[in-house]
């Protein structure tokens, strides 16, 4: 008896502690970190939320996947740092890129836009409308094409 009573407790334990990291979805602003919602007010006004998917894992910090009406997608960290931009189709607002990137593709990429951009750490990777992708420094340095399997 004791036994069984062990074992429902086990996976009763185990069963709460699963639900404790599963994934929600909201739709309001103010479930996202101060610095997110001031991030969407300054780059994105008129743009309305559409979905806020706030992912919650069990060794790592919980982080934020915004959807706006627009289409494009935000992640935040839990902090509410934007890590990733993806706008599509649409070009990713030019103040959310650094200077010397921004002056890099304008010269050697003219008649394309920047769809998207990705943080990592101090590292960015950019997005163009046909589809390629360029890495940067910390530095805004070009240091090459990303390639699709990497």
């Amino acid at each position: 008896m004791k036994r069984i009573l062990l074992i429902f407790l086990a996976v009763m334990l185990s069963v709460s502690a699963s639900f404790a990291f599963v994934d929600s979805y909201v739709v309001s602003r103010d479930k996202l970190p101060q610095e997110a919602q001031d991030m969407l007010q300054e780059y994105f006004p008129k743009a309305k939320v559409c979905l806020i998917k706030i992912d919650r894992h069990l060794l790592k910090k919980t982080d934020y996947d915004v959807r706006l009406t627009n289409g494009t997608t935000i992640e935040f960290s839990n902090k509410g740092k934007w890590k990733s931009v993806d706008c599509g189709n649409r070009a990713v607002p030019e103040k959310l890129i650094p200077k010397k990137i921004l002056n890099y593709v304008n010269k050697n990429y003219p008649d394309v836009k920047i769809v998207s951009i990705r943080k990592s750490g101090a590292n960015h990777e950019i997005g163009l409308s046909d589809q390629i992708k360029l890495k940067f420094n910390a530095l805004g340095q070009f240091k090459g094409v990303k390639m699709e399997d990497e």
